[in-house]
């Protein structure tokens, strides 16, 4: 079962080595967090797991890095300098500032000033001299360096349309109000894929990449039953979308956006490119005095056409926090006895396989457990672990803890016939098994 409040998962989180406030030793710096040794290893295997059922599964899909610093240009024509911006008020009574649609309860109206629109764009001085003449912004997504590349991905790699680009990366937003953990931050990972098809098959592509979304999430071990799809209604659509549906999960603080899909049709191309009375760009864009590139393709006739984009856009934060909500249980045990566990899909796992020795100082079962760590280890499925502690029952509850599918106890019958114990996580049952046999078994384990 999830989590009954967020509170259980941030102090799991804190505990065990995942998630930390950024800067806590000075107080904090609101709206930033600091993922610890647990927490960097699932955000890791997030990413992977994402990157290989986008670019891996996918010979129409390519991978790209870009660049965080962004000219100014680029967030200009793609709207960003004017619309991308919440309403702001402040209350006059607490002296706080909220969103306008955030503003809590024990606020009264009265008190509250006019809503005022803030950019939540970050700038930066670009250069020795800050004299403002010179900036870049940090970019708000990653999506705009992915459609300035576009003819450079296509022009490098020869890919007939329907192609895509995914990229995971920072991005940064000045939140007004960051709030519940780290669902709304201000530096964040976004796993984007801008999907660009011919102008009339973009409907179908759209249902398609909806579809293909909710399976990835399934296999992460977020259910469909979890999610609920939501049709952003016409007047809450964003200016560049004509259709977006959201995934709505209920994390433990309410029913929130975990992935938008959208349809944003030739806008963005259109946006960024040269010559634009010569494309038919359906959608409104401003006009391009600046760009040297024609963003756009031949069809078989020879005729240009702008490509639309279906966008699949997931926070890689967001998706650590449904995968660790629904892979919380707290099970009860016998003699009025609980153990927490996360049932996290194996390849997520921060630690695939803990190798614990029976007795701390024995010289035997130690040097045995450590050479069975590292042929583990070489398998490369990510990240084994020798541990050490004298107590195998504590250790079994730390790993049941955060998540390790399972646990190799090496024990004295281990140096007379070279079998260890195998303890599952969900199930808590313990088996024998070859030393020989280990690899084939943890291969099987984490990639089904």
């Amino acid at each position: 079962m999830p989590a009954k409040n967020m509170e259980e998962l941030v102090a799991l989180c804190k505990r065990r080595g995942f998630i930390f406030q950024s800067s806590e030793i000075y107080g904090g710096l609101q709206g930033t967090y600091d993922f610890g040794p647990l927490g960097v290893e699932l955000k890791n295997n997030i990413k992977n797991a994402w990157w290989e059922a986008m670019v891996y599964e996918n010979d129409d899909i390519e991978g790209l890095d870009s660049s965080i610093l962004t000219n100014p240009l680029v967030l200009g024509y793609s709207g960003h300098e004017d619309t991308f911006s919440d309403p702001m008020v402040d209350c006059k009574s607490c002296g706080l500032r909220f969103r306008a649609d955030q503003v809590p309860k024990e606020c009264k109206p009265e008190d509250l000033t006019e809503p005022r629109q803030f950019n939540l764009m970050f700038k930066t001085n670009v250069g020795p001299i800050d004299d403002g003449s010179s900036f870049a912004y940090l970019r708000p997504e990653t999506a705009q360096q992915i459609f300035t590349n576009f003819k450079n991905v296509i022009d490098s790699t020869s890919k007939p349309i329907p192609f895509g680009i995914a990229q995971i990366g920072k991005a940064f937003r000045n939140e007004i109000t960051p709030r519940n953990f780290i669902f709304r931050v201000r530096e964040f990972e976004q796993m984007e894929l801008e999907y660009f098809v011919m102008p009339g098959e973009d409907e179908k592509s759209h249902d398609k990449w909806v579809q293909k979304r909710l399976e990835w999430w399934n296999n992460q071990g977020v259910p469909t039953k979890s999610i609920e799809l939501y049709d952003v209604p016409t007047e809450e659509l964003a200016h560049y979308s004509k259709k977006t549906i959201d995934l709505m999960y209920k994390f433990p603080h309410g029913l929130e956006e975990l992935e938008g899909i959208a349809n944003r049709t030739d806008f963005d191309l259109g946006s960024h490119s040269k010559k634009q009375n010569e494309l038919n760009i359906g959608s409104s864009v401003k006009e391009n005095k600046h760009s040297n590139s024609k963003m756009a393709v031949q069809d078989d006739s020879g005729k240009w056409v702008v490509p639309f984009v279906i966008e699949p856009s997931a926070g890689v934060e967001r998706g650590f926090l449904a995968i660790l909500n629904e892979s919380y249980f707290v099970e009860e045990l016998e003699n009025d006895k609980t153990r927490i566990v996360l049932r996290l899909k194996p390849h997520l796992s921060p630690v695939k396989a803990a190798v614990i020795p029976l007795k701390k100082n024995n010289t035997e079962l130690v040097e045995a457990a450590k050479n069975i760590k590292n042929e583990l280890q070489k398998i490369g499925l990510g990240r084994v672990i020798f541990e050490n502690t004298g107590n195998i029952g504590k250790s079994y509850r730390k790993h049941d803890e955060i998540g390790t599918p399972v646990c190799i106890t090496v024990d004295f019958q281990t140096l007379e016939d070279g079998s260890v114990t195998l303890r599952d996580r969900d199930s808590m049952e313990q088996k024998r098994i070859d030393i020989d046999d280990l690899n084939n078994y943890l291969i099987k384990l984490i990639n089904h």
